[in-house]
């Protein structure tokens, strides 16, 4: 993992003390027209955590950020940032947001130096605590090898890494990413992933991050909020959303079981299919995963029988649920 730690702009000191949530979305609505974009959509997110937010095309997830970050006004409802309200105080609501929108402009004839030296007197920082502001999000975005690059030459990943070293040129407590890894490479991702990670766990700000990729999102979130159709479907920690969806599926047929043996396939197939609490079997080669319809001390006895057969098993688990997994039961595909 990149060690950052010796780098980062300056952090928001934490307190042992039970603290009111940093971002509040309170009763959220946003019409046009007939279009019920947001409906009534209320969640919060602590300091210190990255809260997915979750949803189809569509859903409304833009919409929210967009007024989140001031850049558009609710029908009804409000948002707080930090106790300020987004209607009665957006200035001072841009002073400690940043927002990273899905695109952003690439202005022609600057490098990445010029550029970051733009957003940070926009935001008012003068003198050497501008010079300081943008020398620290280059080495924390690790951009200072590229501070006079084009702007319009970077690739991807490096136009991802300047956007997030916007967002954070005025050290703001709380970050609003709208599909930051979109079309970014693998290596890109993981390495935007530490990024993140490392502001939430180190610095203490809050990181509200959409993405459709949702296997990286349940690696990498706290918690999450999952709309559909402008309404809040679930939210809570990402532990609390998949033991949602193991009660739905434990109630509907039983625990996935995943075994693995070195041969005999075949055989332990049909013996697996012999034995209580195994609903069904189906067999990718070497694995096969069974629908348990217990746990704990039931799987235990299935595991100490297989032994006992002389199967050679070399994996035997329950499967993993996924934030993909869940996001799949609780949400119903509805479009607006």
């Amino acid at each position: 993992m990149i060690d950052h730690a010796s780098h980062v702009p300056s952090a928001v000191e934490a307190t042992d003390a039970v603290q009111p949530p940093v971002l509040e979305v309170r009763g959220l609505h946003r019409h046009f027209g007939t279009l019920r974009a947001v409906d009534d959509l209320s969640f919060t997110a602590a300091a210190g955590h990255v809260m997915g937010f979750i949803g189809p095309n569509g859903a409304g997830k833009t919409t929210t950020m967009r007024i989140i970050a001031t850049l558009d006004t609710p029908t009804e409802g409000d948002v707080f940032v930090c106790g300020y309200s987004v209607i009665d105080d957006p200035d001072r609501v841009r002073q400690l947001l940043g927002f990273m929108p899905d695109s952003f402009g690439r202005y022609p004839n600057m490098d990445v130096l010029e550029y970051l030296d733009f957003f940070a007197r926009s935001y008012g920082l003068r003198g050497q605590e501008r010079k300081q502001a943008v020398a620290q999000v280059m080495q924390f975005t690790e951009l200072d090898s590229l501070a006079g690059k084009p702007i319009t030459t970077l690739s991807k990943g490096m136009s991802q890494r300047l956007g997030l070293a916007r967002t954070l040129i005025h050290d703001p407590q709380i970050l609003v990413l709208d599909e930051p890894a979109a079309g970014l490479d693998p290596r890109a991702r993981i390495e935007l992933r530490e990024l993140l990670r490392l502001l939430a766990s180190e610095m203490r700000k809050t990181v509200l991050i959409s993405s459709h990729i949702l296997t990286e999102l349940g690696e990498i979130c706290d918690s999450t909020a999952i709309i559909e159709a402008g309404r809040l479907v679930a939210s809570g920690t990402v532990d609390a959303i998949r033991s949602e969806y193991r009660r739905r599926e434990k109630h509907a047929e039983g625990l996935p079981l995943r075994v693995r043996a070195l041969e005999r396939e075949e055989e332990l197939e049909r013996w697996l299919l012999e034995q209580p609490f195994v609903t069904s079997v189906n067999r990718d080669q070497k694995t096969l995963t069974c629908v348990f319809s217990e746990g704990g001390t039931a799987q235990y006895e299935l595991l100490k029988r297989l032994i006992d057969a002389r199967f050679p098993i070399v994996e035997f688990h329950g499967q993993q649920e996924s934030l993909e997994d869940a996001f799949m039961a609780l949400t119903e595909g509805l479009t607006q």
